[in-house]
């Protein structure tokens, strides 16, 4: 994969032109974009999973038992996109859904033992993806790329959660 060029010719005539190659969003948007097809390229070929449905069971593998607005709020995934997955991971045989006790309009999700084997193969196998990703940082980049994506993440916790109350 290319990168973005770092400075394309300006158009003429336009002032307010948006350079893409300097607009952080729109870079952090494409660089997601190629990690999590770096990082997919595991859990597919080896274990027939879409990212969503990886993405709901690294949650329940990493926070154990919970329902599925709390993957949503995990993973900033829309509701029918966490629906779609837990349906082919119930399917598959890979999660659980129980009714809450305590509240019973709400499910519990949870690995089965199934789904915990499978977790527990993929995540050693993503690590792995993770590191060979981030090699070519040192490690004063990674404490520093670390830091500025918790303060980036909890603005835009922040701003989800303004733009969530408004909904």
């Amino acid at each position: 994969m290319k990168p973005i060029p770092s400075d394309p010719p300006p158009r003429p005539g336009d002032a307010s032109q948006l350079a893409l190659e300097r607009f952080l969003p729109f870079r952090l948007s494409v660089l997601s974009n190629r990690m999590t097809r770096a990082v997919a390229g595991v859990y597919a070929r080896h274990f027939h999973l879409s990212a969503p449905e990886w993405r709901t069971m690294a949650v329940l593998g990493r926070y154990g038992a919970t329902t599925a607005n709390s993957v949503v709020e995990h993973t900033a995934m829309d509701k029918v996109r966490v629906s779609r997955a837990v349906a082919r991971l119930l399917v598959a045989g890979h999660v659980t859904r129980r009714t809450d006790a305590t509240d019973r309009r709400r499910a519990i999700l949870d690995l089965t033992t199934e789904g915990r084997a499978v977790y527990d193969r993929i995540v050693p196998l993503v690590l792995a993806v993770e590191a060979e990703l981030l090699a070519d940082l040192s490690d004063e980049e990674r404490l520093v790329l670390e830091a500025a994506v918790r303060k980036l993440e909890a603005r835009t916790a922040k701003t989800s959660a303004v733009d969530d109350d408004n909904d």
